[in-house]
């Protein structure tokens, strides 16, 4: 068990990155997080919390800041499982991180944990290429097809009843052609992942985001799999990936603080 040290001092708070298993030796040496601040565990039990002392009378949410909330983060994760604590979390000092943080949550927390071992998150994102979806959907609709034809040197304000109904018909159609792609691409994917979160797209271009939890033995087939996808649909889908990363999406909001 790590042992808990003085609270910071006068003017100073805990800021808390997230959560680990309590070893000192899940942060890297050297690192490093909001305004140059070392990084370090304060631990009760099986869990620890990642911490660092940071002025409390600061500006929040600076852009900077985010970017080094994440590269801690995603240090943490290069080593072992991390429960990423939200952004911009304060705590007046190590006893409320014990007391009001880590101590009433810890059997969860230790369970998470234990969920993600030798496990990382990837992000996917799948887009159509507006210009083709718009082609096909033209082609396979006749009723859109006509208004389109008709509307195409209207007035826009005598058009206007058969613009909106061609918008709702576009949509109408963009949604189950969505609902079809997105199937046939995870139906590639979700063998190889051990949860997932799905988003539908809901605007023209977007067929979904999802993020995958992939386990580390996994990662190089799920990767050629999703290659290979991708050069499947390319004239009609862009399928941009993004990972490794902290399970962001897979810890509930036990961590949310």
């Amino acid at each position: 068990m790590t042992e808990a040290v003085d609270d910071a001092a006068p003017g100073l708070g805990c800021y808390v990155y997230g959560i680990v298993r309590n070893d000192a030796s899940r942060v890297p040496e050297g690192l490093t997080g909001l305004d140059g601040t070392p990084v370090r565990v304060v631990g009760d039990q099986q869990v620890a919390a990642v911490v660092a002392d940071v002025a409390l009378e600061r500006p929040p949410g600076r852009r900077r800041d985010l970017l080094a909330h994440t590269q801690v983060l995603e240090a943490l994760a290069e080593q072992g499982p991390v429960v990423p604590v939200q952004f911009g979390s304060f705590l007046a000092g190590e006893d409320e991180v014990l007391t009001d943080l880590v101590g009433p949550r810890a059997p969860d927390l230790a369970a998470i944990l234990t969920s993600l071992e030798g496990r990382r998150q990837f992000n996917l994102r799948a887009t159509y290429h507006e210009a083709g979806v718009l082609q096909e959907v033209i082609a396979e609709n006749p009723d859109i097809a006509v208004l389109r034809e008709r509307t195409r040197d209207q007035d826009p304000v005598v058009a206007q009843p058969d613009l909106v109904r061609m918008g709702e018909l576009v949509a109408r159609a963009v949604d189950a052609k969505r609902g079809i792609d997105t199937k046939i691409l995870l139906d590639q994917v979700l063998p190889l992942v051990a949860a997932e979160v799905v988003t539908p797209g809901n605007d023209l271009q977007s067929v979904f985001r999802a993020s995958f939890l992939v386990d580390d033995t996994r990662r190089d087939e799920f990767e050629d799999v999703l290659e290979a996808v991708a050069e499947a649909v390319h004239e009609r889908i862009e399928l941009a990936l993004t990972g490794p990363l902290p399970a962001y999406d897979f810890v509930g909001d036990v961590a949310w603080a």
